[in-house]
C-alpha cells in the first residue's frame, strides 16, 4: 500500500513539474510576442551642421506602432506627434538658456472610403478642426506615410549670430506621441498602455567645428 501512494505521488509531483514547464514556456512565448509587438520609437541618428548663416538639425528614427495604435488609427482616430529640438547654453548659475528652437507637428490619419492614409505636417500645433497651414500628403501605405515622420531633416534651430564660440552649447532633441490630441477616454486609457508611451530623446553637444 505505502509503495502504491509513494508511486502514485511520484507521478503527480512529475506531472506538476511538466504542466510548470509548459505555462512556462507559454507565459514566454506570449511575452515575446506582446513584446515584439509593442511601438518602438528610438532615435538612431542625430547631427547638427552648418549652412551658411545658420545651424541646421538632422535626426534619424526607428519608428512602429503596436497593434492597439494601428487599430484606433483603421478605426478613424488621428494620431499625434511632435519632433522638438532645442539649442541650449550652459549657465551654471540658472536654468540652460534657449537659443533657438524648430518644432514639428504631425497629424496621421486613415481615410476609409479612399484606403490610403494622410499625414499633415506644420511648424504649429495641429487641430482636428484646424488643418490650415499644414502641409498635407496622401500615402498609399502606413509604412510610407511613417517613412516621413522618421527622416527629419534640415531643421533650421538657430542663426550663427546667436551662438556663442566660447560658451558650452548643446541640442535637445525629443519626440513624442502626444496623447494629449487624443479624445478624453482615449487618453484615460492610454496614459497606461506601453503601446501609447513612444517617447525618444537625446543631447548633442556642439563643438567647436559646428559653431565657427
Amino acid at each position: 500500500m505505502m509503495g502504491f501512494i509513494t508511486h502514485c505521488w511520484k507521478s503527480a509531483k512529475a506531472e506538476l513539474r511538466r504542466l510548470a514547464r509548459w505555462a512556462l514556456g507559454a507565459w514566454l512565448l506570449v511575452a515575446s510576442c506582446a513584446w515584439a509587438q509593442t511601438s518602438v520609437a528610438e532615435l538612431t541618428e542625430l547631427r547638427a551642421e552648418r549652412r551658411d548663416a545658420a545651424l541646421y538639425v538632422t535626426a534619424q528614427l526607428k519608428l512602429e506602432l503596436g497593434p492597439a495604435v494601428e487599430d484606433a488609427l483603421v478605426k478613424g482616430l488621428a494620431v499625434h506627434f511632435v519632433a522638438e529640438a532645442e539649442v541650449m547654453r550652459d549657465r551654471w548659475y540658472w536654468y540652460d538658456r534657449k537659443i533657438g528652437i524648430a518644432t514639428r507637428y504631425y497629424r496621421l490619419a486613415f481615410q476609409p472610403l479612399t484606403r490610403r492614409w494622410r499625414l499633415n505636417v506644420s511648424n504649429e500645433p495641429i487641430s482636428g478642426a484646424g488643418l490650415g497651414g499644414s502641409i498635407s500628403q496622401n500615402f498609399e501605405t502606413l509604412s510610407e506615410a511613417l517613412g516621413v515622420i522618421r527622416r527629419q531633416s534640415g531643421w533650421k534651430v538657430a542663426e550663427m549670430a546667436e551662438l556663442d564660440l566660447d560658451a558650452r552649447q548643446y541640442i535637445a532633441y525629443r519626440f513624442r506621441l502626444d496623447i494629449s490630441q487624443l479624445p478624453r477616454p482615449f487618453q484615460i486609457a492610454a496614459g497606461n498602455q506601453a503601446e501609447w508611451t513612444l517617447v525618444a530623446s537625446r543631447q548633442l553637444r556642439l563643438t567647436t567645428d559646428m559653431v565657427r
